[in-house]
């Protein structure tokens, strides 16, 4: 068994090779064969040869070195017992992806690189790679996608509790240096495992420094929930990682890319994209605005002293035409210079600030809502979208791995 891989590796070698210098395949590439079989579904040399191609072409397309082909043929072969499995449970479950839905999902992939699709598949042939194989590896994706989407998605609940907590955390790391991260992870839990990911984290890192996309290289190898991202971590602080990394990020000049780090659960690859000082502290305020004429001084008072609170302005104004309300939303108080920011920032919520001048009319403003450091902070709803995406890739992860530990995959 062990000989017929090595065989099967070495012709793949030369089909690799041979696919970034010219368009038709060498005699030793017409060699066919059965390299797996999972579940009874087969996997062909031609399928590995084809897919590591691709993964080759979207690394791009520099000339591999022996380690680097055996590594691509590797993880070429494992990324399609991965999609046989996807596919049998798309079958179990009758899910089915027309080709309309393919067509569309390369299109959108051609258009993120500013080709047409048909560019893109022209591309593919004159590297010597079918599009079929890429067709194959999105109708997988689309189908796994679809599969855990009704399976899990309406399962999934975000709470407020998360959201808020999610949130208080960003405020706190918005006053300690932060970092833009992004991640490629190799899941190795055990000590041979870790052997092939350190040496495939190095193979990868080699292709990086010679230019290949960092984002192409996450979503074609890396196993974090980040993958699907390109790797992208966002903006994190040293604490948001394990200590481990932390150390390394921390002595890292941007833009910067790792060594392999080897952690408990398997190897990463860190690139350190930027790094931002503490942001200055930022209130931000919803103000409700009362102006009447410069002679009416008293009605402005008698406003005052009738509202309350917030929700009481519109009646009080309402039964006076002379006063004028108007509802300011989301302002920075920065922005209102130090004169209004002091009155702003005296004044409760609530409550209003003391009578001022302003462009001929007399003014009071109601503080009807106030937060502290909320400068670049997402929504509450970005932070669910983001808290809702991360649950399901990691259940992704997992009905994945439990399929391949259920399978029958003899390799050959």
């Amino acid at each position: 068994m062990f000989r017929s891989f090595v065989v099967a590796t070495s012709l793949l070698s030369v089909g690799i090779i041979a696919s970034a210098q010219e368009a038709t395949p060498p005699l030793a590439e017409q060699i066919e064969g059965i390299v797996a079989v999972v579940n009874d579904d087969p996997i062909s040399f031609t399928d590995v040869r084809q897919r590591a191609r691709l993964l080759l072409l979207s690394l791009g397309g520099q000339q591999p070195t022996q380690e680097q082909i055996q590594q691509l043929t590797s993880q070429a072969l494992e990324q399609l017992i991965d999609e046989k499995l996807q596919l049998q449970e798309a079958s179990e479950y009758e899910v089915e992806i027309s080709d309309a839905e393919i067509a569309n999902s390369i299109e959108s992939l051609a258009r993120q690189s500013g080709i047409t699709r048909d560019d893109l598949l022209n591309t593919l042939i004159q590297s010597g790679v079918n599009p079929t194989s890429l067709e194959n590896q999105t109708r997988a994706d689309i189908a796994w996608r679809r599969i855990m989407g009704g399976l899990y998605g309406t399962r999934i609940r975000i709470s407020q509790t998360q959201i808020l907590d999610r949130l208080s955390r960003l405020k706190a790391a918005s006053s300690t240096e932060q970092y833009h991260i992004s991640e490629i992870f190799l899941y190795a839990p055990l000590a041979e495992d870790k052997e092939r990911a350190l040496t495939a984290a190095a193979s990868i890192r080699e292709q990086l420094m010679a230019g290949a996309p960092f984002e192409l290289a996450a979503e074609r190898f890396s196993s974090a929930p980040t993958a699907a991202a390109g790797g992208d971590m966002g903006w994190v602080t040293l604490a948001d990682i394990d200590q481990t990394r932390a150390g390394i990020i921390q002595d890292l000049l941007p833009p910067a890319l790792s060594n392999p780090i080897i952690t408990e659960s398997g190897i990463y690859l860190m690139a350190l994209n930027a790094k931002k000082e503490p942001a200055e502290l930022t209130s931000m305020v919803d103000l409700t605005r009362l102006a009447v004429a410069s002679d009416a001084e008293d009605k402005l008072i008698a406003a005052a002293a009738a509202i309350g609170s917030c929700s009481e302005i519109d009646a009080v104004t309402d039964a006076d035409d002379e006063i004028t309300s108007t509802v300011l939303t989301d302002i920075k108080v920065s922005e209102l210079g130090p004169e209004g920011k002091n009155m702003v920032m005296s004044a409760e919520i609530g409550g209003h600030t003391e009578i001022f001048a302003q462009s001929g009319k007399l003014v009071i403003m109601f503080v009807c809502r106030r937060e502290d450091d909320v400068e670049n902070l997402p929504s509450k709803d970005q932070v669910e979208d983001r808290l809702y995406a991360q649950q399901l890739s990691m259940i992704s992860q997992r009905s994945l791995r439990n399929l391949r530990r259920d399978a029958t995959i003899i390799r050959r």
